[in-house]
């Protein structure tokens, strides 16, 4: 065990006189533990920070998109009406064209 202990960590290891790896301080490896346990602790405390702050981003985007969604839908409505009056005026403009014409030729 002692030496797949050294592997990892080769102060958690006492040397026999011959300095080969003899056993284990187990009473180091509660604290080399939780000193470990507390910077992965440290790390899903950040992740989580993040993520909230994605969140939080995420759902500012959302609200930015709907609102384009709907100033396009309220210019694609007044383009229509426009369309719509120019088309309008365009019919009377060729009345008042053919009228006129028909004037002038009455005339002539």
């Amino acid at each position: 065990m002692a030496e797949e202990v050294e592997k990892v960590s080769p102060d958690l290891v006492v040397r026999d006189k011959d300095g080969k790896p003899y056993s284990v301080r187990y009473d180091q490896v509660n604290a080399m533990v939780l000193n470990e346990f507390l910077k992965e602790h440290r790390k899903v405390e950040e992740q989580e920070r993040k993520l909230q702050e994605q969140d939080g981003s995420i759902q500012k985007q959302q609200a930015t998109v709907e609102e384009l969604r709907e100033e396009i839908r309220r210019l694609t409505e007044t383009v229509k009406v426009e369309a719509s009056e120019i088309q309008n005026v365009s019919a009377r403009l060729q009345t008042i064209d053919l009228a006129t014409t028909r004037v002038a030729a009455d005339r002539q």
